[in-house]
């Protein structure tokens, strides 16, 4: 889904752009937010998934540490 975000982020930014330049910026520049909204997404889904993957991590560990203390 990140790969997807990203893709929909460049793509609609680089549209815009090509049609700024064609037909000027004054008619374009508001839909630069359509693509400003699609990289946040994939910044907010990116980092979200890096610190879920720690938070998993860190409880496996702790989940491991238990089990030993266990015995």
């Amino acid at each position: 889904m990140e790969l997807f975000w990203l893709s929909v982020g460049v793509i609609a930014t680089l549209f815009v752009t090509i049609m700024g330049l064609k037909e000027g910026f004054s008619n374009w520049y508001f839909y630069y937010i359509f693509g400003g909204m699609s990289l946040g997404t994939f910044f907010m889904r990116r980092t979200m998934r890096i610190r879920m993957e720690k938070h998993q991590q860190f409880l496996a560990e702790q989940a491991e540490e238990n089990q030993q203390d266990q015995k």
